[in-house]
């Protein structure tokens, strides 16, 4: 099932999405689905290319980043994979919806794309086992885990080069009934191929994730979980647009900005 989050000029609504690409259609929900469960609005069905899709959720507090998760990534980074989840945060300022505008930090001059699988938490989870960990977990999205290279370098941490505003895009929805563990996962820039992978290839799998990041932390319903990145990451200029795919899920294109 496809839950999305979109606007038709008013208020923000979520809505159940299907049809076939070309002839989607929204079902409307009353309220965020997360806290109310699926109960219909009332209103009428809106076709899907009549909507701004928004981002599928905000996170309540946090969102949980995986860094290094796929072994040809953590070389090209010049490293060698860590033995245990590598996690940093993203703000919740940081994200944004389908086809808004990513804007470029001033002072910045090496931002990259990274398209990766993103996990939404659906109950508050502290503690959880790997064994348990997929009875927390309201769906999957797409997610670019938008990094300035050299801030990353010269800061000694990630806060600032990944949880800049508008860093951290998500959508186009959150799709619940998936098996995410062979997923394909491509990006393109400016319509090239520059991430061609797969989830299968994960160092640290989705419920391991859940059980370490659980371990240390309380994840809240809306949290998010980015789970890596394939090789392939690179620069990206103002005015270019990177589409990130993942296989049962759909896409999710965002153009650059300089402010």
């Amino acid at each position: 099932m496809r839950i999305a989050r979109y606007t038709t000029g008013d208020d923000p609504a979520y809505g159940i999405v299907q049809g076939d690409p070309g002839s989607e259609v929204i079902t409307p929900l009353a309220g965020d689905p997360l806290y109310v469960g699926l109960q219909p609005s009332g209103q009428p069905p809106v076709m899907l290319e009549d909507v701004r899709l928004l981002a599928p959720v905000i996170p309540r507090s946090k969102v949980v980043a995986i860094g290094k998760n796929y072994a040809d990534h953590a070389k090209e980074m010049g490293g060698e994979a860590p033995a245990e989840p590598m996690m940093f945060f993203k703000p919740n300022t940081a994200v944004i919806g389908p086809f808004d505008p990513v804007v470029l930090p001033a002072g910045s001059g090496e931002v990259s794309y990274e398209g990766e699988l993103a996990v939404v938490i659906k109950t508050i989870t502290k503690g959880v086992k790997a064994e348990n960990a997929t009875e927390c977990i309201y769906g999957y999205t797409i997610a670019n885990d938008v990094t300035a290279r050299d801030w990353q370098r010269t800061d000694g941490q990630w806060a600032r080069a990944k949880g800049f505003d508008t860093s951290c895009p998500l959508g186009p929805w959150v799709e619940t009934e998936l098996d995410p563990t062979d997923l394909s996962i491509v990006t393109t820039l400016d319509g090239d191929v520059k991430q061609d992978g797969t989830t299968a290839d994960m160092i640290h799998g989705i419920a391991k994730i859940i059980e370490y990041a659980s371990a240390a932390f309380t994840l809240l319903p809306g949290d998010v979980i980015l789970t890596g990145t394939p090789a392939g990451v690179g620069l990206v200029e103002a005015g270019q647009q990177v589409t990130v795919e993942i296989g049962g899920i759909g896409s999710l294109t965002n153009t650059f900005v300089r402010r």
